[in-house]
């Protein structure tokens, strides 16, 4: 089988669990060497790291908070120290703290102002400590939301806006980078049967379900098979553009 990501390196952040650890094992799939980061689960990154090794190519698992942007820097230079390069940065790591609207005074604005340094500002200094080292052609892809296209339910603005400012921050990277011929580019993933998402299955709304053209949650290796298309050369000439993988949510 061809290994389309042969001899490349790629960066999945919160590659200890869920689509990140899809995400890692389809481009291990694919040849590519993998870093993951992750934030508490050390015990969960190393069998990561295992599964990753099993498929032939190089892995290594590196504590990164991505609540605090200043650990991008840093992350990004253990990379290159460990594997030699960056050539994918896939930045996955997120957080989804939803249910009370704006104006409910039991709402934990804390909270929600963590949310955005994670799901926002830490997606951000990644992208610009990535920049650095990422050499012509590299690959950047973040995993966003149908929430961030459309709010079909309340409860969610702080999410919602969190993940439609990483399109807006993509779409004008993707203008700058294009001289080098970096790929920018959002995957808009929709519900997926993750541990995430597990308290939420079931008890989802009708209405919330059936606004999905498709009924179901979404499997990661859906999601992690179009990051993983956007990571290699069948994609290079796409960038600044949003992929939709959310069973017809933004239909």
């Amino acid at each position: 089988m061809l290994k389309t990501l042969a001899g490349k390196v790629a960066l999945v952040t919160g590659g200890s669990r869920g689509l990140g650890t899809a995400t890692a094992i389809a481009l291990a799939e694919q040849g590519a060497d993998v870093a993951i980061s992750y934030v508490a689960s050390e015990a969960k990154a190393e069998v990561v790291v295992k599964a990753l090794t099993d498929k032939g190519v190089r892995a290594v698992a590196i504590r990164a908070d991505q609540g605090d942007s200043a650990s991008a820097e840093p992350l990004i230079q253990k990379v290159v120290e460990t594997l030699g390069r960056l050539d994918v940065l896939v930045n996955n790591a997120a957080v989804a703290w939803q249910g009370r609207r704006i104006d409910d005074p039991e709402i934990d604005n804390a909270a929600m102002d963590k949310q955005w340094m994670i799901n926002t500002a830490g997606v951000i200094a990644n992208i610009r400590a990535a920049v650095k080292v990422l050499p012509d052609g590299g690959r950047i892809i973040s995993v966003g939301s149908g929430l961030g296209s459309r709010v079909a339910f309340s409860g969610t603005t702080d999410y919602a806006a969190s993940k439609a400012a990483i399109v807006g921050y993509s779409k004008g990277a993707a203008r700058d980078l294009g001289r080098r011929n970096i790929t920018v580019n959002v995957v808009q993933a929709g519900i997926m049967d993750t541990d995430m998402a597990a308290e939420s299955k079931g008890k989802l709304s009708p209405i919330i379900m059936e606004s999905h053209a498709i009924q179901r949650f979404a499997t990661v290796g859906e999601v992690a098979g179009a990051i993983v298309f956007l990571a290699g050369p069948y994609a290079s000439f796409i960038t600044g553009s949003v992929m939709d993988v959310n069973g017809g949510f933004t239909a």
